[in-house]
This record gives structure tokens, sequence and C-alpha cells, in this order.
């Protein structure tokens, strides 16, 4: 018998790492068991699964609990099951990337990733993109999130005041019209510049 088919040694070796599913038969790929285990173990062997696997929610959501960003692997309708991919994103914010269109438009959601990486808001629908509450809980936690606020947010002084006072650096993404405000500008980059 090969190796990669002794189902006691590839489930030993799953257990102790999840990607040694890789390394695995095409029919024990194929077994649920070994899946199960292994996306428990490392939601990223979700990648090694066969096809229709990808699309069983139980075997997603135990891999996206694991690393939301496994959420790459499952299938395309799984993507848009709202209850999986808040549980992808509360792991791992930035797994919203790979979430469907309407669930990228979906608040509570975006909210959801923003508070987990700051930087998933460049995945957000665009009208969320303009969301001041959303964009400010971004920029408060990482100045550079500004650059993925819509253009009329990047011109309210106090939201690029905000992000600056997180990072100075920020205000390269804000308005030029609030570039071009010297003193104003000066005012915010005074304490990063006086430490």
């Amino acid at each position: 018998m090969e190796v990669s088919g002794d189902r006691e040694l590839v489930l030993a070796a799953v257990h102790r790492k999840g990607s040694a599913l890789g390394h695995a038969s095409e029919e024990l790929r194929g077994d649920r068991q070994f899946v199960l285990a292994a996306v428990k173990r490392n939601g990223d062997a979700l990648g090694y699964a066969r096809q229709e696997q990808r699309g069983d929610r139980e075997l997603v959501l135990a891999a996206v609990k694991r690393n939301g960003s496994a959420l790459v692997h499952a299938s395309e309708e799984l993507r848009g099951d709202r209850g999986l991919v808040l549980a992808a994103v509360k792991q791992d914010g930035y797994a919203l990337e790979h979430a469907s269109e309407e669930l990228r438009g979906d608040r509570e959601l975006v909210l959801a990733a923003v508070k987990r990486n700051e930087c998933a808001l460049q995945h957000a629908s665009e009208e969320l993109c303009g969301d001041r509450e959303l964009v400010l809980a971004a920029v408060s936690r990482n100045g550079y999130a500004l650059e993925h606020g819509s253009e009329e947010l990047r011109g309210d002084r106090e939201l690029v005041l905000a992000a600056v006072k997180q990072n100075g650096y920020a205000l390269g993404h804000a308005s030029e019209e609030l570039r071009g405000d010297r003193e104003r500008c000066w005012h915010w980059l005074r304490p990063h510049y006086s430490q």
C-alpha cells in the first residue's frame, strides 16, 4: 500500500499538521473525516480537499473558524453565506476580500471585519467606504485606512484628524484641500514630531 493511501498514517499526519492533507491520496482527500480533521488543525487545508467538499458548510465553517482566510477555498455559494462569512471575518477581518459582493455591502459584517483588521475596509462596497462611522472605526486603529475612505470623507477634518493622530503619514491620503492647509497640517503633525 502506498503511504499516501494509508488511512491510519495519513490521519496521524493530518492531526499533527493539517496541511499534510495535501500529500494524501485522492481517495483520502475526498474522505470527509480526514478533511474535517485537517481543517480543524489548519483551515487552509481546505484548499487540498475535493471541490465538492468546499461546498460543505460544516467543513468550511470549521476551516474559517480556524483560519478566516480559508474562505478563499469555499464554494461561491458559501462565500455568500452570511453566518459563515461573519465567522470568517471575526477570525480574520481580511477574509472580507473573499466574501460575495453582496456581503461586502453588509454594514454589520463589514464593521466586524474592520474591527478585526482595519485594512479590510479596502474590500468593502463603495457605499460603505463612504460610511463615516465605519471609516472612523478603521482610521482610529490605522490612519492609513483613510486611503480607502470615500473622497468626501478624505475631506472631513474631524475624520482626517483621527487618522493623523493615529499615524501622521495618513495626511497623505487626505483631500488636496486639507493637505494644502499648512497651518492646520502643522498643528496636526506637531505632536508626532515632538516625540
